[in-house]
């Protein structure tokens, strides 16, 4: 059950700066109460982003210049802290599709890449690049190129890294584990078989 194969991202980004930016930070921990990851896009960062009473507060992500980005730009460590699958789930129904910072915590990587939603490790000068080109042209298209390792905005080309093992399961189409297994139904019958304390013996 191969989905949409992953090659290249298009679209507008935004900078949200800061190292080791926990999951607690990019979805608090009181919306994991939710029955279903629909709607949590509207908590992306909520407690940074908002005061108390729901008064807007100065973030990048409240900025109208950035309105439609779906690329985030980020420091190191991204995603650190709690293993909550509800923080990718949060960055890509908010309608991202791809985060670039120059390291990520394991667990949130694996959950982005399971969701299609890349993460691409940058190094801090290409960060602080992109950056300068986002914040002085909004406007500006950035084009992450999965296959060549390539991210490219303000007319330069930034050579970056994304894992092997995610960037295989991306260009191929087999992000998603659970499709993975759905597929593999007959073959996991065909094995639980052969096992005798699955088969009674």
């Amino acid at each position: 059950m191969a989905l949409e194969k992953i090659t290249r991202i298009t679209g507008k980004g935004v900078v949200v700066p800061g190292d080791d930016i926990d999951t607690d930070r990019i979805i608090p921990a009181r919306y994991l109460r939710c029955v279903t990851f629909d709607g949590l896009g509207t908590a992306l960062f909520y407690d940074v982003r908002f005061a108390e009473d729901g008064t807007p507060k100065t973030h990048p992500l409240n900025d109208p210049r950035f309105k439609e980005a779906s690329i985030m730009i980020s420091g190191s460590n991204f995603g650190c802290g709690s293993s909550r699958e509800h923080a990718p789930q949060a960055i890509y129904r908010a309608g991202f599709r791809a985060i670039i910072a120059e390291s990520f915590a394991e667990i949130f990587y694996g959950n982005a890449t399971a969701l299609g939603m890349p993460c691409v490790e940058a190094s801090a000068e290409q960060l602080r690049t992109l950056a300068a080109a986002v914040e002085t042209n909004p406007d500006s298209e950035i084009i992450i190129d999965l296959a060549n390792e390539t991210v490219t905005a303000g007319g330069q080309v930034h050579h970056v890294t994304i894992r092997q093992a995610a960037k295989e399961v991306l260009l191929n189409g087999r992000w998603d584990p659970i499709g993975d297994l759905l597929e593999a139904g007959e073959l996991i019958g065909r094995t639980a078989a052969r096992l005798p304390y699955l088969a009674g013996r």
